[in-house]
């Protein structure tokens, strides 16, 4: 089963909440619910299915080799720092450490010098 866009954008807000991570705005990405940090987008809801994270190249092909069942990639994202997953087979666990992970990758110097996450 497939969640809703509304579903898996609350899961975010949530888990990022959890994370305690400071300066998480609400907003949109390319017309789609995102979460920005510093105005940059960090994570963004796709569709239905798919949650893109911001990630570096590195982190992106060894999260891909990792688990392909999560992560994996489009002709579109190729050589962008930006990584789709699946979002029904993703833990709210992984997701979180993901999410911290994005956030950190996209958030000014001095607000990530701060968090302590």
């Amino acid at each position: 089963m497939t969640d809703s866009v509304d579903t898996i954008y609350a899961r975010l807000k949530r888990l990022s909440a959890e994370a305690n991570l400071p300066g998480v705005e609400e907003s949109t990405s390319y017309g789609n619910p995102a979460l920005k940090v510093g105005g940059k987008s960090f994570v963004a809801v796709k569709n239905n299915e798919t949650v893109v994270l911001s990630v570096s190249i590195d982190d992106k092909e060894r999260l891909i080799e990792m688990a392909p069942d999560i992560y994996y990639q489009t002709d579109h994202y190729v050589g962008w720092p930006s990584l789709p997953l699946r979002a029904g087979e993703i833990s709210d666990a992984e997701l979180k450490e993901r999410l911290i992970g994005a956030w950190r990758f996209r958030a000014p110097k001095k607000l990530a010098a701060r968090f302590q996450g």
